[in-house]
C-alpha cells in the first residue's frame, strides 16, 4: 500500500505560543479559546477535508505571562467530548498528565470519549514541565524527570490494563438465560507497581478500535524511551529538515529495538503553512505576523516556561544571561539546556536568548499552494515525518490551505480521497490491540 501523508489540526484560539498578538485579529472572536462552537467548526472543516485527528493540547498552571489561549480554554476531555457528537470520522485527541492525574480516571475519561465518538478518541500523554502545577495538587514542588517518565511509563501499562477489563464477548445480554454479563469475562487488574496500586476492574467495555490511541512528545533521552515502549502516535519537536530526519530515524530505529512494529507508531511534525496566491504574498504575510507577534515581554515570559515559570523580567534584559541551570531539572530540561548551551556558547545577553529562542518559528510550508504543496512532498519523501499537525491563525488560513494544497497532494497520491475506516485507528493504520485476557487464552 502507498504511503500516505496523515494530517491534524491543532486550533490556536485566540494564541497560543509565538501567536501572542492573535486575539487581536478581527477575524478571531475574543471568546474562541472558550466558545464550544469555534471547536466544533474547526473540527468540521478538518473532517471535510479528511484530516486523521483535532489535537487539543492543555496544561494545569499559568501566571499572566503565559499565551492568550493558555489563559482561558476549556477542558479537553469535556471539549472533545462535545465535538464528538457534532462529527463522524475525524479523531480526538486529548493532551492529560501522567504525573497529576490517577490511572483509574483517565482510564475511565478516555474509555468514555471512545465509546462516545465510536472509537475516534486518543491520548496525548504528557508528563507536565510547567513546575507551578505541582502547588496545584498539593506538592511542595515539581517532581524531577526520572519519576515523571517512570510514573509515565507505568500509568499507562495500568490504564491499558484498565482498557482490558472485558473481555470484547463478556456481555451475552441474553434474555431468555437471564444473563447480561459473562462474570469469566470480566478481570481485575490488580497492579501493585512503584507508583500505583489499583485494583479494577474498570467499569467500561472496550470500544471498536479496542483501545484509545496513545500519543506522546519525547524530546529527552527518557521521553524518546516512553515514545519507543508505548506510544502510537509522535509529536516530533520539528526544526529544521536534517533535525527532523534524525528525529524520525531515532524514534523508529528505538522503537524497533523495543520489539515493536516501526510502523506502528506515527510521528507528527508541527506545520504552521501559510498559503497566498502567490510565493511573495505569502511571504509577506509572513513577514507580518512574525512582526506582529515579536512582543519581548510576552516571550521573556515564555522563555521562563523551559525552567519551570522562572520570572525572567527581574534581570536586567542587557547583562549576561543567569545561572539558572539548576532550575532545568524539574522544568523542560532539554529545552532548557539548549538554552543554557546556545546562551554560555556565545557570550548572550538575557535579551539576546529571549531574541534568539523566539517561540515563532517560520514554516518551511510557506508560498502558493503548489509551492506548499512541492515542500510538503519533499520534506515526507525525505523521511522526515509520517503526518504534520496544522495550526492555522483562522479560519481563511485553513480554508486556504484546505482549497489550495489538500487537492495537489490528494492528485499526487499523497493524501487520502476519502477515509479509509470509522476510527482514528484505522485512518492511522494502526492496529486493534489484542485484549490480554483473550490473548493469553491464545497464547495458552
Amino acid at each position: 500500500m502507498t504511503r500516505k501523508i496523515h494530517l491534524a489540526l491543532h486550533p490556536y484560539g485566540v494564541g497560543g505560543p509565538g501567536h501572542h498578538g492573535l486575539w487581536k485579529d478581527p477575524s478571531i472572536a475574543k471568546n474562541a479559546s472558550i466558545d464550544i462552537n469555534y471547536y466544533i467548526q474547526q473540527a468540521q472543516a478538518a473532517e471535510w477535508a479528511l484530516f486523521d485527528a483535532l489535537f487539543i493540547v492543555d496544561s494545569q498552571f499559568i501566571n499572566h505571562t503565559y499565551p492568550s489561549h493558555y489563559l482561558n480554554r476549556l477542558e479537553p476531555l469535556t471539549l472533545l467530548s462535545a465535538v464528538a457528537t457534532h462529527t463522524k470520522y475525524i479523531g480526538l485527541v486529548g493532551t492529560a498528565s501522567s504525573t497529576y492525574n490517577s490511572p483509574f480516571n483517565l482510564a475511565r475519561r478516555f474509555g468514555s470519549l471512545d465509546h462516545i465518538s465510536g472509537g475516534r478518541a486518543g491520548w496525548n500523554v504528557v508528563t507536565s514541565f510547567d513546575t507551578g502545577t505541582s502547588r496545584n495538587y498539593g506538592l511542595e514542588e515539581h517532581l524531577d524527570y526520572a519519576t515523571r517518565y517512570g510514573r509515565a511509563l507505568e500509568a499507562v501499562q495500568v490504564i491499558r490494563g484498565l482498557w482490558d477489563s472485558y473481555e470484547d464477548d463478556a456481555f451475552p445480554a441474553d434474555v431468555e438465560a437471564n444473563v447480561f454479563l459473562d462474570p469469566t469475562k470480566l478481570h481485575a487488574l490488580n497492579h501493585v507497581g512503584e507508583h500505583f496500586r489499583v485494583d479494577g476492574p474498570l467499569n467500561l467495555s472496550r470500544s471498536p478500535q479496542g483501545q484509545p490511541v496513545i500519543f506522546q512528545a519525547g524530546v529527552s533521552e527518557e521521553g524518546r524511551n516512553l515514545a519507543a515502549q508505548v506510544a502510537e502516535g509522535i509529536y516530533a519537536p520539528g526544526g529544521s529538515i536534517e533535525d527532523a530526519q534524525a528525529y524520525y530515524a531515532d524514534i523508529k530505529r528505538r522503537t524497533a529495538e523495543a520489539g515493536r512494529d516501526p510502523d506502528h507508531i506515527k510521528i507528527f511534525i508541527h506545520g504552521g503553512p501559510i498559503v497566498g496566491g502567490t510565493d511573495e504574498a505569502a511571504r509577506r504575510r509572513e513577514r507580518e505576523i512574525v512582526a506582529e507577534d515579536n512582543d519581548f515581554d510576552r516571550n521573556v515570559g515564555l522563555l521562563g516556561r523551559a525552567f519551570g515559570a522562572h520570572d525572567f523580567s527581574q534581570y536586567d534584559p542587557d547583562a549576561p544571561f543567569p545561572d539558572v541551570a539548576h532550575l532545568a531539572e524539574r522544568g523542560g530540561r532539554t529545552g532548557a539546556a539548549r538554552i543554557i548551551a546556545r546562551a554560555e556558547a556565545g557570550g548572550l545577553t538575557l535579551r539576546q536568548v529571549v531574541e534568539t529562542f523566539n517561540e515563532h518559528r517560520k514554516s518551511p510550508f510557506v508560498g502558493a499552494p503548489a509551492t506548499v504543496a512541492d515542500a510538503i512532498e519533499h520534506w515526507f519523501a525525505a523521511g522526515t515525518f509520517d503526518g504534520i499537525n496544522l495550526a492555522f491563525r483562522n479560519n481563511d488560513d485553513l480554508a486556504a490551505f484546505v482549497d489550495g494544497v489538500v487537492p495537489l497532494l490528494q492528485a499526487r497520491g499523497l493524501y487520502r480521497t476519502e477515509y479509509e475506516a470509522d476510527t482514528l485507528r484505522g485512518n492511522l493504520g494502526l492496529p486493534i490491540p489484542a485484549n490480554r485476557h483473550t490473548q493469553a487464552l491464545v497464547d495458552a
